[in-house]
């Protein structure tokens, strides 16, 4: 069956503190979070699924006034990592960004995750600050940022 991408909803809540717990060591959304995100916040949860199993999301925070978005996390399950599913979701975050008329989106990535900032990187982002001792386990963050225009839409 093709993959599925849409806003998250209240019963995706189990399966995306799974994702949480099986995707991040430290600094997860607990639970609480992950319900807050999902019903209140500010901003999109988008899922891809796939037969009804959930393979990733992406999460993206809006500041009212602000032309200026943060992407919080993008997580994808361990068996579909490989299938561009960070790609994908990156795209679909960057788009909902500019349906909000927002300019830039901004994010930080974790110093020893070469992934994904290999995936940002080749996307457009830059680097414009390192933030020692950001995560709990004491690791580095950098900090991305990209101007966001009407290729992101695509």
């Amino acid at each position: 069956m093709a993959l599925s991408f849409r806003v998250a909803c209240t019963t995706d809540i189990p399966a995306l503190i799974a994702l949480e717990q099986q995707c991040f060591i430290s600094d997860r959304l607990s639970p609480r979070s992950v319900r807050w995100m999902v019903s209140r916040a500010h901003g999109q949860l988008l899922v891809v699924a796939r037969d009804g199993q959930l393979l990733g999301y992406a999460l993206l925070l809006l500041r009212r006034r602000s032309t200026r978005a943060r992407l919080y996390s993008i997580a994808v399950a361990g068996q579909a990592r490989g299938m561009g599913l960070g790609q994908q979701l990156l795209a679909r975050i960057e788009a909902c960004a500019v349906a909000q008329r927002c300019t830039h989106l901004r994010l930080e990535v974790r110093t020893d995750n070469p992934g994904a900032l290999g995936l940002y990187e080749r996307n457009g982002y830059r680097r414009f600050a390192q933030v020692d001792d950001y995560y709990a386990d004491h690791t580095s963050a950098l900090r991305l940022e990209k101007t966001l225009n009407e290729k992101s839409r695509q």
